[in-house]
């Protein structure tokens, strides 16, 4: 067992600007670290982090979320488990995976992305973090859930406080005080709307949630604005992060730049990389149900464990050369990058494996392809080098690029 203190600690400005050396000694020499301001075990190792998600044997639980996420969403699908988790996921699942998604919400993929490229395609110039990353994703969220998008800046300033919420490492009271108030925020705004989508639905997915059953089951309203709720924080924050981060890596190595463009068919390619490299979500916690023996020493029953996946997935016994970028690597499997089966543990994995996976590839596949039609010669601005912020979740806080725009009269 290590301590805290042999590397530099999570909660450091040092970690904070860059934690892949960190990572690196955590796994060479501290797999399994005790640290004390989070109370958490913290894990490393690509081995040990797959152990903890699969848990084939039942020795992690999610009751952590009861403490770490129940306080700004209510009880979700997240903490369920057994027969009561498998049915909530068979009420919600259908929707992001499959024909539904193919059907019903890749139009409104392609639809939000084109409008948003428009906006900015006659200045020249973009930052593609304010005007597109952190946009496109909470549009098509309200669009699929038919909320008003005019509601983008209350949505995107609800989602912040969460995912702040739920990064507060160090316990500063005010982040958890405004995470606190957007629960009921958001309670108040959404508990009217699904009690009107009940009485009158519609072709969307709030209406399909109301009216989903399994097994005689069906979702309460308590239930259907969790997990709207938490569709909105994670699908938001994530995949604004994951369209910034694959844009940001590609600029970063023009080679393969130019192989994404020629083939667009490469973009899950350089997505899965993407996770893999610079995943959005740096952390998942979760609970130990018994006394477990990791890589480096004993977790003992009842303790929180922190799975640092920006670790595992820079792990050089599971990847060749894994601090390089690389979209062509034969070490990590395209095909099922997108399901449990994946090989890299950006979206956690087993039966807690991101329900909305696919819905982030059509995301970033669509806008990422978008992007590369309406700007051919996209480049950084002139002496900007991206970097990545934050601990919890970390990405591209700005990326400004400049393109040429093309010729004609621009719209009114």
């Amino acid at each position: 067992m290590s301590t805290a203190q042999q590397v530099p600690d999570i909660l450091s400005s040092e970690f904070a600007a860059n934690p892949y050396p960190a990572y690196r000694v955590m796994r060479d020499t501290a797999p399994l670290i005790w640290h004390e301001a989070t109370r958490s075990y913290l894990v490393s190792r690509y081995e040990d982090v797959e152990r903890v998600f699969k848990d084939r044997a039942g020795e992690f639980t999610t009751d952590n979320y009861a403490w770490q996420i129940e306080p700004v969403h209510g009880k979700t699908i997240l903490q369920l488990s057994g027969r009561e988790h498998a049915v909530r996921r068979a009420l919600v699942a259908p929707a992001f995976r499959g024909s539904d998604l193919e059907r019903k919400f890749l139009p409104v993929i392609e639809r939000n992305a084109r409008e948003l490229i428009h906006a900015f395609r006659h200045t020249g110039s973009a930052d593609l973090v304010a005007d597109f990353a952190t946009r496109l994703p909470v549009d098509v969220i309200a669009d699929m859930l038919g909320l008003d998008k005019g509601d983008h800046d209350r949505f995107h300033r609800w989602y912040t406080a969460v995912i702040a919420f739920l990064g507060n490492l160090s316990g500063d009271p005010e982040v958890t005080a405004a995470g606190e108030r957007t629960r009921v925020e958001f309670a108040e705004y959404m508990l009217p709307i699904i009690r009107d989508r009940r009485r009158n639905p519609g072709d969307d997915l709030l209406s399909a949630l109301c009216a989903a059953e399994v097994d005689g089951v069906r979702m309460s309203d308590e239930d259907v604005k969790a997990f709207c709720s938490l569709l909105l924080a994670a699908g938001g924050e994530t995949t604004d992060k994951a369209i910034a981060g694959i844009v940001a890596n590609l600029l970063l190595h023009p080679d393969q730049l130019a192989a994404v463009r020629a083939d667009h068919s490469l973009i899950p390619r350089a997505f899965a990389e993407t996770l893999r490299f610079t995943p959005p979500v740096h952390m998942i916690m979760r609970q130990s149900a018994t006394e477990v023996q990791l890589s480096g020493g004993t977790v003992p029953a009842g303790a929180t464990v922190t799975c640092l996946i920006g670790a595992a997935n820079r792990d050089g016994s599971r990847y060749a050369h894994p601090d390089r970028f690389d979209i062509f690597r034969d070490d990590l499997t395209t095909t099922t990058a997108f399901s449990a089966a994946a090989d890299h543990l950006a979206f956690a994995l087993g039966r807690h494996f991101c329900v909305g996976a696919l819905l982030a590839k059509a995301e970033v596949e669509t806008g990422v392809g978008q992007l590369l039609d309406a700007m051919p010669d996209m480049r950084l601005a002139d002496g900007f080098v991206p970097a990545e912020r934050g601990v919890f979740t970390r990405g591209p806080q700005t990326l400004p690029v400049c393109f040429t725009p093309p010729t004609g009269t621009p719209p009114q």
